[in-house]
């Protein structure tokens, strides 16, 4: 099974910066895509930015310009860099993974795997 740990969050001032990891490990035969996730108290979690195993990014109209994904292919690592944090980025970020793993002897089904999540705490 895949397994993808998060670190990296914290409690940062208005106007700081972070940078979040998400290493994922286990037995993984392709990487479709990885991206980060946020969870605002009381609110749906949503897509923050995804980056695909060919690099191309799409990123949440609300962190355009101030944060920025990336991946390291060859460690499975992905990477969110946020500047210029504001208070409303305070949420629980979760990593996300979508791709496949071999079973036995063939690659499984293209499935969805999640980090247990970081907290990103905005302070004044």
């Amino acid at each position: 099974q895949v397994q993808l740990v998060e670190s990296g969050g914290g409690l940062v001032q208005a106007g700081g910066s972070l940078r979040l990891s998400c290493a994922a490990s286990g037995n993984i035969f392709s990487i479709s895509a990885m991206g980060w996730y946020h969870q605002a108290p009381g609110k749906q979690r949503e897509l923050v930015a995804v980056i695909t195993g060919g690099g191309s990014t799409n990123y949440a109209d609300s962190v355009k310009g101030r944060f920025t994904i990336s991946r390291d292919n060859a460690k499975n690592t992905v990477y969110q860099h946020m500047n210029s944090l504001k208070p409303e980025d305070t949420a629980v970020y979760y990593c996300n993974l979508h791709g496949r793993w071999w079973d036995d002897a063939r690659p499984g089904k293209e499935e969805d795997y999640w980090g247990q999540g970081t907290q990103v705490t905005l302070s004044s």
